[in-house]
């Protein structure tokens, strides 16, 4: 049987160094892969075009459509080369998880679905338009002034440089690492560098701008009528600060599609860096699962 391919996709502000922690394990199994996606880590990192916005040479529109492509484009122009028919397993996390289901998406529409996709920590997006009624009064009568500024460029860098300092970073972590483990120099510099490097703060711009784009339950729900079916596993940190795992446990009862879902206690944002001991194993019983159903 052909060795599976497993394609690591990391989150916003993130990049593919963020899995130093996994990829001598998942080795074991698969032949391993991590992407820089477009605007992150060492890529490219283009002027961000916005709705409604006069066209510019080089500048991209920043989203899960573009970030969805370079997936498909990486794993034909590089994965498929080296491991001619090899099944291929997408493992994301945040917004990486978001990617990596679109990119499913596309993959399955181009007759080429993949043999499972990993969501960790997946964004819920409760930012997106199509979620605005769930949000407080408050916020929804200021959404439109904050979807003015939040265009501006001249107070986004202000946003940014305060942002995207080393002691920032480090408070930003301990939130999203509540056990505290592996937040140290080498996390802060990896995910500090990035952020100095010329356009990041176009990338910044395009993602914070992104009120109206695919949200996963959307997606699962398009994976959900494949023919094939391709199984979906989520892999959740109880005490993510931000995605809440009472969400995930509701797409799991909603989508066929979702295989088996495992809630870690005590961890956060990024399982898989914050205790790669616990999730590696996961990973690589997930990698050479059967497609048979597992109850969450």
């Amino acid at each position: 049987m052909a060795a599976p391919q497993v394609l690591l996709v990391h989150g916003f502000g993130a990049n593919r160094r963020q899995w130093r922690h996994n990829l001598t394990s998942l080795a074991q199994v698969a032949g391993v892969w991590a992407i820089d996606l477009l605007g992150f880590g060492a890529s490219s990192k283009p002027p961000s075009q916005l709705q409604g916005e006069i066209a510019r040479a080089g500048a991209v529109r920043y989203g899960f459509d573009l970030w969805a492509e370079q997936l498909l484009a990486f794993t034909s122009e590089v994965i498929a080369p080296a491991a001619p028919a090899n099944p291929l397993h997408l493992v994301g996390n945040s917004i990486g998880a978001v990617v990596a289901l679109n990119a499913a998406r596309l993959l399955i529409a181009q007759g080429q679905p993949p043999a499972g996709v990993v969501l960790i920590d997946c964004a819920q997006r409760t930012l997106d338009d199509k979620r605005a009624a769930s949000l407080g009064l408050v916020e929804r009568a200021s959404r439109p002034l904050v979807k003015q500024l939040v265009r501006r460029r001249w107070l986004l860098a202000l946003l940014f440089r305060s942002l995207a300092r080393p002691a920032v970073i480090r408070q930003v972590l301990q939130r999203a690492y509540p056990s505290g483990a592996h937040v140290d120099a080498e996390l802060v510099a990896l995910l500090h560098g990035p952020s100095t490097e010329p356009g990041a703060l176009e990338s910044f711009r395009g993602f914070v701008n992104l009120f109206n784009d695919h949200l996963a339950p959307d997606l699962l729900t398009q994976i959900d009528g494949a023919s094939p079916g391709v199984p979906v596993r989520l892999l959740w940190g109880a005490a993510d600060p931000w995605e809440d795992p009472a969400e995930a446990r509701q797409w799991a009862a909603e989508h066929g599609c979702i295989q088996e879902l495992v809630v870690l206690p005590g961890l956060g944002h990024c399982p898989h860096d914050e205790a790669p001991e616990l999730v590696n194993p996961i990973l690589r019983s997930w990698i050479a699962a059967s497609p048979e159903r597992v109850s969450p």
